[in-house]
């Protein structure tokens, strides 16, 4: 199975602690912009912001 060539490894940057805890995939190609999602934060135990940091 070949991989694809648009799609990047990136990491997820939680807004309050600013704790890198999750990494995801990504297709550049068709999402340019900034990924934010809401994920659970380990270090403050609760859902939080997380954005995409390179």
């Amino acid at each position: 199975m070949a991989k694809s060539k648009n799609r990047d490894t990136i990491s997820m940057e939680c807004t309050v602690c600013k704790s890198r805890n999750y990494s995801t995939k990504k297709n550049k190609k068709n999402n340019m912009d900034r990924l934010i999602l809401n994920k659970y934060c380990r270090f403050d135990q609760r859902h939080t912001e997380h954005k995409e940091v390179k």
